[in-house]
Order: C-alpha cells, then structure tokens, then sequence
C-alpha cells in the first residue's frame, strides 16, 4: 500500500505553542517528514489556559472559549502546512489538544479542544480525544508515545531510552528484548519555567542560561525528590495537577532565604535526577537515551541529566533524537500523526503495560471533515 498523508499537532504542557508536521506513513511503516510548522501561543491564550489548570468561576465558559481559540491556532498551524505541500491530499489530521485536568486516578483526563471546529476551518476529518479510551479500560491514559517510539527508534538487542522532557517528562523504555515501558516520570520544564517567569518575567530559561550559574541546593534537592508520586512503582502518570508553583512554595517554606538563581539551578537538578533514577531503576542496561521535546535544548539540562546517570550509576550516553533521525521539536506532532492513522486502520494505538489498561484498545474520536 502506497504512503498516507497525514498532519500531526501538539501543544504540550509548556504551553509556548503548537508543533505541526505534515508526514507520509505508510501503514505500519516508518514516517517521512514533508513539512513542519510551528505556532507560538499569543500570550492571552496562554494566560486562558494558565488559568484552566487551578478551579476557578466560570469554567465552563473559560473553557469553551479557550477551546475555539486554539482550534483556529490549529487551523492556522494546518494552513502553514499544506501551503508547503499543497498538491498533497492529507488522510487525516491527529491533533492531541491542550490539558488542563489529567486525573485519572478518579477515571477522567480533559484535553481541551473544538474538533469540530478545526473540522470546519481545514476541510480535513480531525482525530482527536486519544486518552479518553484508554482511561476507560482502566489504565493511565498516558504516556501515549512508547508505541510510536518503538516502531521508529527500536532497534533488536539494545535497550534505548528516549525521554521527552516537556512540561512533564516521561520516558519510553525500548527494551533489547523487544518488550516496551514508560511512564511519567515527574516533572520536566513545568516548574523551571514558572519559577524563571515569577522572577525575571521570561517564558523559559533559554538553553538553561539561568540556572547555569545557579548553584544546586542540596537540601532543597532532597526535599524535592520526597515527593511520593516518584516512588510510586508504574504505571503512572502526573501533571500540573500535581507539579504547580503552590507545590513549590510549599517546598520552598523550609528555605527562605535561597537565592531564585540558585532554586532554578536545584529545579533543573531535580528534573534531571528523577529521569535518571527512574532510568537507572527501570533501565539499567540502557545503551543511551535520547531526548525530544523543548528539554533537549536545555544546554544544562542536558548536561546535569549526563551527571545525574553517573551518580546513579547508569552508563548511558546522553544525546537527543536528532541523532536517531527525527528533531526533538517533531517527535510528539509525529507521534499523533502516527496515531490518527492507527485510528483510521482500526489498529490499537496504547501499551497495557505501559498504561495499564486492561488490554488494547483503539484510541481517538472521529471528526468528519
């Protein structure tokens, strides 16, 4: 069967944008990337979706509104792509939508977004709602991915770990025997990017710059890592239900007097040390791990993840993505493209054993154009 057309969307929870890719899959084969596009949120956005992760009044609106406006993001975001390709016919757009609630401890997730909408805008059919089916049969409904990363980044007789460090960071564990693992390991750029917006008023800590000259407080650090959810054997997963700035303040109580420059140094120590224990515990014959997401571009980051899996008596070399052949910024807008198409073939897109659900299950919800 020749190659299918589809586009993949991601906003993840950093909240900076949306990442398109329009790629060509065969069916169950590896994908080619056309195009790429990437949209920046306008800050009222931003600032509407900030407020949808804590109740408030109102929400039902709030959300509603929130939700037309990022499907125009999306639909700008398609528009990017096709006019770099526009004499291709497009199967199928899988767009995730934005979190704002991830509990499924209490059976539920909420991914906001208007497909019909995006539906209308693009003229394509739209799958979207991945998790909600999963979470059905019981399982976590996250992480999604470590299906696709096996089939792109496998390779027999070696176990890779890739970790995508977005908001949140989770690993995918490909085992050298061919068996997959993953979950969310705790918190990626969520708390490094609040703490550098509260104190210097910037999105992100550009390649780690800040907390580069930052000095790592090692009791704060100890503090941070208490945190049960790390403990908690998988499958699991978090959010900023979890991982908020009030989380922090209430670690920050005991220290006082830390200087911000510092408290960013130990967040970036932090995320770094639980990838690498949980890498070191789940996958300690890993040859490498690989990194996607906006966290490979954290120079410092990146470095104190190498120093973390030495400490933790992990060998494993530290690199990103790129050089298994896919950008870190795509592999999450790939994945969903990835999934729309398992979707439209009626082919299971989760791993019971990464989510633990109680068997596979075809995840998405159709949007006819």
């Amino acid at each position: 069967m020749s190659d299918e057309i589809y586009i993949g969307l991601m906003s993840g929870t950093s909240l900076d944008g949306v990442d398109g890719v329009l790629v060509a899959l065969p069916v169950d084969g590896a994908p080619e990337l056309l195009a790429a596009a990437y949209l920046p949120f306008p800050e009222v956005l931003r600032q509407q979706a900030l407020a949808l992760q804590q109740p408030g009044e109102n929400e039902i609106h709030s959300e509603a509104v929130l939700a037309n406006a990022l499907a125009r993001s999306y639909a700008d975001c398609v528009q990017q792509l096709r006019s770099q390709a526009p004499e291709l016919a497009v199967r199928a757009i899988g767009v995730h939508g934005q979190t704002i609630r991830h509990r499924p401890e209490l059976g539920y997730t909420r991914q906001t977004n208007n497909p019909a909408l995006l539906a209308e805008l693009s003229g394509l059919d739209v799958i979207a709602d991945f998790r909600s089916r999963d979470i059905a049969a019981g399982g976590q409904g996250a992480p999604l991915v470590p299906a696709f990363h096996r089939a792109i980044f496998g390779q027999p007789g070696v176990c890779r770990v890739v970790a995508n460090i977005g908001g949140i960071s989770n690993i995918s564990i490909l085992h050298a025997d061919g068996r997959t693992t993953g979950f969310d390991t705790g918190p990626g750029n969520v708390l490094l990017d609040a703490w550098i917006a509260l104190h210097q008023g910037k999105a992100y800590d550009e390649n780690g710059a800040w907390a580069a000259y930052g000095t790592v407080i090692p009791a704060l650090l100890q503090a941070l890592l208490a945190e049960p959810y790390l403990q908690q054997p998988p499958p699991k997963s978090t959010g900023r239900d979890l991982f908020h700035a009030d989380w922090l303040d209430e670690k920050l109580r005991e220290f006082p007097a830390c200087a911000p420059i510092d408290v960013q140094a130990t967040l970036c120590a932090f995320t770094a040390t639980t990838l690498a224990q949980a890498i070191a515990r789940h996958a300690p014959d890993a040859a490498g791990v690989y990194v996607c997401g906006g966290g490979a571009f954290n120079i410092r980051l990146m470095q104190d993840l190498q120093l973390a899996l030495r400490e933790n008596s992990s060998a494993a070399m530290v690199g990103s993505t790129a050089e298994l052949g896919v950008a870190p910024q795509h592999v999450e807008a790939l994945a969903f493209a990835w999934l729309a198409q398992r979707f439209v073939h009626r082919q299971p897109g989760n791993l019971p054993e990464v989510t633990g659900a109680r068997g596979l299950r075809i995840l998405g919800a159709l949007y006819p154009a």
